[in-house]
């Protein structure tokens, strides 16, 4: 039932992500949606917009739009980055965060050996109870990077997600 409910899921989030890019599917609805329906498939309330975390999450994403590379700032929010080379949509960040829902192993609380899953936990943790995102277009057309934080910050040592 598990895989059934990860596929629709998945089959939900891919659908938005294949509208037109006219539908930008880069609000703040969207973002809190796509979190949503993660959190929902394994019990765990909603995250609601926080305007104080996305001011951190624009601040540091227009620090990056030069580069664009994939460093965590490790400041005061939990933290979740993306990067494509093409327009990518926040809804389909989320979806590749979530995606690594499969490695993720909730009877010991670990990723399967050489796999990430930090990304999906940071998503379903049950105590992040507010989120801010910030979308920037790289300089010099390399792409699109994507921050969501994450308050309080998730992904805390010998604590469970879920």
């Amino acid at each position: 039932m598990d895989l059934f409910k990860l596929s629709l899921f998945l089959y939900y989030v891919m659908s938005f992500a294949m509208l037109p890019s006219s539908l930008a599917q880069d609000s703040p609805q969207d973002f809190v949606n796509a979190h949503n329906a993660a959190r929902a498939l394994v019990g765990v309330g909603p995250v609601k917009w926080d305007e104080r975390v996305t001011r951190f999450a624009r601040q540091y994403a227009n620090q990056l739009k030069h580069s664009c590379k994939l460093v965590h700032l490790g400041g005061p929010y939990g933290e979740n980055l993306a990067w494509s080379g093409y327009n990518l949509s926040g809804i389909a960040a989320v979806w590749m965060w979530v995606t690594e829902k499969q490695y993720y192993n909730p009877r010991i609380n670990t990723c399967a050996t050489g796999k990430v899953c930090g990304h999906y936990t940071q998503v379903v943790w049950r105590k992040s109870v507010r989120i801010g995102c910030a979308k920037v277009k790289c300089t010099n057309n390399r792409g699109t990077f994507i921050t969501c934080n994450y308050d309080p910050p998730g992904n805390v040592r010998g604590q469970r997600p879920f």
